[in-house]
């Protein structure tokens, strides 16, 4: 059984922890504005540097001989095939949707793939020529095209 005293002792704690205080700091964090949207602000010390102190002292003891060299990935083209079903207006869309080719560009490409056989769409990294390669492919199955597409290395 709780006596009296206890519960008047309490009262005081809760009064004293409610959130009408002006501020409620828990773990080194404030949250002054009582907002709940904020996650709270922490509050940190940071020791401050003198004058005289320098970058030079932070600096590291590892000295390297040359600047090490960035090797560029090898590229790869992605090539469009024509055929006699796939009409040229889903070329361009595909050539402006997946690949951000300008309309005048698209059809100056389409053009190309249909009086060649075949035109590059792109040249990519792999990685990124595979992914686009396989969408347009994908997306010309979808709305019943046979356009193909494919990845070849890319000289210069």
């Amino acid at each position: 059984m709780i006596e009296k005293n206890s519960l008047s002792k309490y009262k005081t704690v809760f009064k004293s922890t409610s959130l009408e205080s002006n501020a409620i700091s828990f773990r080194g964090f404030t949250n002054a504005n009582k907002d709940w949207h904020h996650p709270a602000t922490p509050t940190i010390d940071l020791p401050k540097m003198s004058d005289d102190e320098t970058d030079e002292e932070f600096e590291s003891d590892v000295l390297l001989e040359e600047e090490p060299e960035f090797v560029e990935p090898p590229m790869y083209a992605v090539i469009m095939y024509n055929d006699n079903y796939t009409p040229m207006e889903f070329v361009v869309y595909v050539l402006q949707s997946e690949f951000k080719h300008s309309l005048d560009n698209a059809v100056d490409i389409m053009l190309k793939i249909h009086n060649n056989g075949q035109g590059i769409a792109g040249i990519y990294p792999k990685d990124i020529a595979e992914t686009k390669a396989q969408k347009t492919n994908q997306l010309a199955r979808k709305e019943g095209f046979p356009l193909l597409t494919q990845i070849e290395p890319h000289q210069g």
